[in-house]
């Protein structure tokens, strides 16, 4: 095996034991919510203005299953739908008061996974973290290419 499969490999088993990790807390806490519910209610709460286009753009979705998703984030009352004033054809999401409360939850998780975490990156250097932030951007600029040969618009945030 090269380096760039080590890499990828790499890449692919740190991403899924975070998953594991963080997986069985983020279920107790965040009990009804399925994984794409809570990533759409954090894009709501970070994004200004957030629609169905915005939406499936960032998590390379279709605007149907991101639809579907904001229909029932809606209908448990976690999110709104809103129009500006000037633009009465486009519909915008933002969170309601309980939408907030579990974004509060989603982002304190977080935060707990990065304190657990934390020992790692005490321990790496300023330019071996603009290394891999390097790479990190250079595989997305392709990766983003690659699906723009697919004829499908992405755009990377």
């Amino acid at each position: 095996m090269n380096k760039a499969e080590q890499v990828i490999r790499g890449f692919r088993d740190v991403y899924n034991k975070m998953v594991f990790l963080n997986k069985f807390k983020m279920e107790d806490s965040l009990k009804g919510y399925k994984s794409s519910e809570v990533h759409c209610i954090e894009y709501i709460g970070r994004n200004v203005d957030s629609n169905v286009t915005k939406l499936a753009e960032s998590f390379y979705m279709t605007r149907g299953a991101i639809t579907k998703i904001t229909k029932k984030l809606i209908k448990k009352g976690i999110i709104e739908s809103y129009q500006k004033p000037d633009n009465k054809k486009e519909i915008y999401f933002r969170l309601t008061p309980q939408g907030k409360v579990i974004y509060k939850i989603h982002e304190e998780l977080h935060k707990e996974f990065q304190e657990r975490d934390k020992a790692v990156f005490e321990q790496v250097t300023e330019e071996q973290f603009d290394s891999m932030l390097s790479l990190v951007e250079k595989y997305r600029r392709h990766l983003d290419a690659e699906i723009k040969k697919l004829g499908v618009d992405i755009k990377s945030e």
